[in-house]
Formats: C-alpha cells, sequence, structure tokens
C-alpha cells in the first residue's frame, strides 16, 4: 500500500510528536520506578538511591536484618538505622552493611567494645571508637558522602575502595556482599513481600 504525499506530511508529524512523547514518558517513568524500588540505575554505585521514609515494614529492613541475623550478628538491631541513614546521605541501603562484613564479619571481629565493624580511623596501633553500632553507622555513612563521593569525587565502590582501604580487592569484597544480601532478598521473598489487607 502506497501513501499519497498528503498523508505523509500528515502522517509525519505526528509520528515525531508520538516518539517525542513516549520518550518524555519514559524519562519520567524509568527513574521514578527505580527510585521507588530502590533500584541504581548506575551500576555499580553506592552513590544513588531514592529518599524513602524508613519504619519497620520496609521491606530493605526486614531483608537487611533476617540477612544479619544469618551471620549472627551484633549489627542486627541496626537494621532500620543502616536503611535511615543510607537513605539521608543518598547511598545504596546495603553498601555500609557489606563494609562491615568486610572489614569485620559484620561486626563479630572488632577492637575490643569500640563498635568500630568498618576499619573506621584504624591505622597500625591506632583505634577509632564508637558509642554504639548506630554511632558508628551514621558517621561512616555520612563520611562516606561528604567525604569520599562529595569532596573527592569517588563514584563508584571501585573509587572509594581507592581511599578507603589499603588491599586492592577491597571493593571487590564489598561488591560481594551487597551482591549476596540481593541474592538473599531474592531467595526469601517472603521477606520483601509486605502483607496488608
Amino acid at each position: 500500500m502506497y501513501l499519497t504525499n498528503s498523508i505523509k506530511q500528515q502522517l509525519i508529524p505526528f509520528l515525531i510528536g508520538f516518539s517525542l512523547a513516549f520518550l518524555v514518558f519514559l524519562a519520567a517513568t524509568v527513574p521514578s520506578y527505580a527510585a521507588a524500588s530502590g533500584i541504581s540505575i548506575k551500576a555499580p554505585s553506592a552513590t544513588f538511591v531514592a529518599t524513602q521514609e524508613v519504619n519497620k515494614e520496609d521491606t530493605r529492613v526486614i531483608v537487611l536484618e533476617a540477612f544479619l541475623a544469618s551471620y549472627d550478628s551484633p549489627l542486627t538491631p541496626s537494621a532500620k538505622t543502616f536503611v535511615a541513614t543510607a537513605d539521608k546521605y543518598k547511598l545504596d541501603w546495603r553498601f555500609v552493611a557489606a563494609i562491615s562484613g568486610v572489614e569485620s564479619t559484620f561486626g563479630h571481629q572488632i577492637p575490643y567494645e569500640s563498635y568500630n565493624a568498618w576499619g573506621w580511623g584504624i591505622y597500625g596501633d591506632n583505634t577509632h571508637s564508637f558509642a554504639s553500632f548506630d554511632e558508628g553507622i551514621e558517621t561512616i555513612s555520612q563520611g562516606l558522602r561528604e567525604r569520599y563521593i562529595d569532596k573527592w569525587g569517588a563514584e563508584d565502590t571501585y573509587a572509594i575502595g581507592r581511599i578507603y582501604a589499603a588491599s586492592p580487592t577491597w571493593a571487590q569484597r564489598v561488591e560481594y556482599f551487597m551482591g549476596k544480601m540481593k541474592e538473599f532478598e531474592l531467595k526469601n521473598p517472603e521477606k520483601s513481600l509486605s502483607l496488608s489487607i
């Protein structure tokens, strides 16, 4: 079937307008869907997360609490703090918890009563202590956002790792634990689905 020039002249602006409208729709929908579901559009990165209200029913809190409990972690009661503080500083909600996995096996191997599960400020014999795990989570999250990301321009886990840790495998191991948390969430859908009537 052939189109006349008159029909083509009418159809082309329509198709252009439709295409532009569709692109605008995608641009508006994809980031808001990703933000609502906690998905980072940049890969891999600990810098982009939408802020949302955090309560004990937040599926991220439920998943993180169950994940930490599977390691018998003393950080388990701080799951809500991890998530709320990550939102506050626009970090991936798994990031600071994953650092504790690398640095202290999720809080099991820390300097005596230091509550420092992240190796923060520990150089040689120098040990930095916090009054609680929650204080540590706040300090680490704020430091990562303000110093590593905003001031020094680190854009992902690997860029942060080059500054944060002496080990060249640090970022890879942090990403490993972040992946384990995502895997745990997928294997335990009852932890990530809220039921309401």
